[in-house]
């Protein structure tokens, strides 16, 4: 049986996966990882849905090792993941719940996060700062069933089509 909603948007453009469990929500971060992003990903999604569950399992499966702190209090967690290639990937975790502002993040040199072209910007509560961000490559909504389970929307912006990203292989 396929966790997967097909949807008349083309399947490599958009996703609806539901996740049942956390091993779950763990191959589906390892997918995500496995799509070699860079830019902006917007984690979208109600208090505890599971957005920085599944940023854990993204970061454990690009290669780190350490614990992944939640940023709901620092705004901005940095790591640099060793890969094979030589290369760190840079990627910043980040958490605009407790901003008031968008323009806080300029005064916290949040541009920098953004400017460099490989890095990648894992962004908890976009909407809290959507008019100061510019457009990311993927948007992720995470949603809490009743059940317990979580369903979660993988859409591509223009910026992913554009980077010729293809998320028909997403599935649980």
């Amino acid at each position: 049986m396929s966790n997967t909603t097909d949807t008349s948007i083309n399947d490599q453009q958009f996703r609806i996966l539901t996740l049942h469990s956390e091993d779950e929500t763990q191959h589906l971060a390892e997918q995500l990882a496995a799509l070699v992003l860079s830019g902006s990903v917007w984690l979208s999604g109600d208090l505890g849905a599971g957005k920085t569950t599944l940023t854990r399992y993204w970061l454990q499966a690009l290669g780190h090792k350490g614990a992944v702190k939640s940023p709901t209090y620092t705004l901005v967690e940095p790591y640099s993941i060793e890969q094979a290639k030589g290369r760190p990937k840079l990627v910043y975790h980040t958490d605009l719940y407790r901003i008031q502002d968008p323009e806080e993040l300029s005064l916290i040199g949040f541009d920098e996060y953004l400017d460099d072209p490989h890095a990648l910007v894992l962004i908890e509560w976009p909407s809290r700062a959507d008019s100061y961000l510019p457009p990311p490559t993927l948007f992720i909504d995470v949603t809490q069933g009743v059940d317990d389970s979580r369903q979660v929307e993988v859409r591509l912006s223009k910026v992913g089509q554009e980077k010729g990203l293809d998320l028909s292989t997403l599935t649980v």
